[in-house]
């Protein structure tokens, strides 16, 4: 059974998902209409979920230790592994993300695997920029990303 929780972030309403055993998703949500859920989550994996988000939000956290389970083709989950990987305040261009998939020529499928990230921020998907230093896009359009990028500090 999954739980679905809203959490209000400085970004956006966020959805969070998870399962017994893990968060499945995190998607923003600014356009539902949904209201939002009593302070204290009683989910578990929600309530760790939130609490690292404040974290994270304030400044205090770099990493999330979650346990995370998001549903994607084996190449989309090799590619959300190697988001991961990526370091707090730093940014990877698409064909260093392809690289590092093993196909240096596959740009376009690392890009449209990073685009159905369905744990935005937690993996961190608004890391991935363009050849060059452009911002690029985002699923949740590229006033999101800048937010999140500044907020770790990249400029």
């Amino acid at each position: 059974m999954e739980t679905i929780y809203y959490y209000q972030s400085p970004v956006g309403r966020l959805q969070l998902t998870a399962n017994n055993d893990a968060l499945t998703t995190l998607r923003i949500v600014n356009d539902c209409h949904c209201g939002l859920e009593p302070q204290s989550p009683a989910h578990t994996i929600i309530a760790r979920t939130c609490k690292q988000l404040d974290e994270y939000f304030s400044g205090e956290r770099k990493t999330f230790d979650l346990p995370l389970a998001p549903v994607g083709t084996a190449f989309q989950q090799k590619v959300w592994a190697l988001l991961l990987q990526i370091p707090y305040g730093k940014t990877i261009s698409y064909a260093q993300l392809a690289q590092s998939a093993g196909n240096p020529k596959a740009c376009r499928a690392v890009g449209s695997a990073n685009g159905k990230n369905p744990v935005a921020i937690i993996i961190p998907c608004h890391r991935v920029i363009n050849t060059g230093g452009k911002w690029g896009g985002y699923a949740y359009g590229l006033d999101v990303k800048k937010q999140l990028l500044e907020l770790e500090g990249v400029q």
